[in-house]
């Protein structure tokens, strides 16, 4: 039992995922993730022009007054680009963290009985049936647009991953041996759950989480890019790169500051997970 507590409690247990984030794929994820919402979150400072704001210059080039140029209202890009980035990754920090709070309640609840553990795998296996994109247009035929129907639709489609991690987590561990010594020296099994293994199947949530954020950034640009996601004129990077789909051939410039935003928070979450989780390999 000494054993078994003194590793629970090991920092080296708990955080090795952690290491991963010193190696290149980790500090260019960072780096990336780090600039893209360091300019969302610093756009009031950033910049001072409304972004919904309409000029008479429409579709104009970049200039000293407009560094990315105008959308066909004439309104500033850059200001619409920094802002949107604010929105998205509002949206994603909220949506995120509800989704893996409901799918690790929900492997807890499978934790504690056959027939919970196979309610639980079914409800999974049921939101998996359905793609994002296919989530996303039955809770707006609901709803309708806005933001609340992206954070659900979000929460929804990350429920499955943190459910099944965490649950094949507490599968492993409880059967190793400081769960199996506990259990000998008298602990209930909900003791048993919540104050070992629990602890030491976690780890693999980092990466989920890593993971998670990529894909809600990937499923609010595509619900806005197909007008399902928050209303005009509120920008999002998805709203701002279908509007360009119509200007791709004369004035390409349009989509190459949101896409290239959107394309630093995917690769920038990516590599995250990536490093993460070969940090908890070694």
């Amino acid at each position: 039992m000494t054993t078994a507590t003194l590793t629970l409690k090991s920092p080296r247990v708990r955080g090795r995922h952690l290491s991963g984030l010193l190696t290149w794929r980790g500090l260019t994820g960072l780096a990336l993730v780090g600039a893209v919402a360091l300019a969302g979150l610093l756009a009031p400072l950033l910049t001072d022009t409304d972004p919904n704001a309409q000029g008479p210059l429409a579709l104009a080039g970049p200039s000293a007054d407009h560094p990315f140029g105008t959308d066909d209202l004439g309104r500033d890009l850059y200001s619409r680009v920094l802002h949107g980035i604010g929105t998205d990754l509002t949206l994603i920090l909220t949506a995120v963290p509800i989704g893996a709070l409901l799918g690790c309640s929900a492997a807890l609840l499978a934790a504690t009985s056959r027939w919970a553990d196979l309610a639980v795998q079914r409800a999974f296996d049921l939101l998996l049936a359905f793609p994002g994109l296919i989530l996303g247009l039955a809770v707006t035929a609901v709803l309708g647009p806005g933001r609340w129907p992206v954070v659900i639709v979000i929460a929804l489609a990350e429920i499955p991953g943190f459910g099944r991690q965490l649950r094949a987590g507490i599968l492993v561990q409880r059967e190793r041996e400081y769960a199996l010594a506990a259990r000998v020296g008298g602990s209930s099994p909900a003791r048993v759950l919540l104050r070992h293994v629990l602890p030491n199947a976690v780890d693999p949530l980092v990466v989920q989480t890593a993971v998670a954020l990529s894909l809600g950034v990937f499923i609010e640009g595509a619900m806005s890019f197909l007008g399902l996601g928050v209303r005009p004129p509120e920008p999002t990077l998805g709203s701002i790169l279908s509007q360009s789909v119509a200007y791709l051939t004369t004035d390409p410039a349009f989509a190459a500051a949101p896409l290239a935003a959107t394309t630093a928070l995917v690769l920038g979450f990516t590599l995250i997970a990536e490093a993460l989780n070969r940090g908890i390999r070694r």
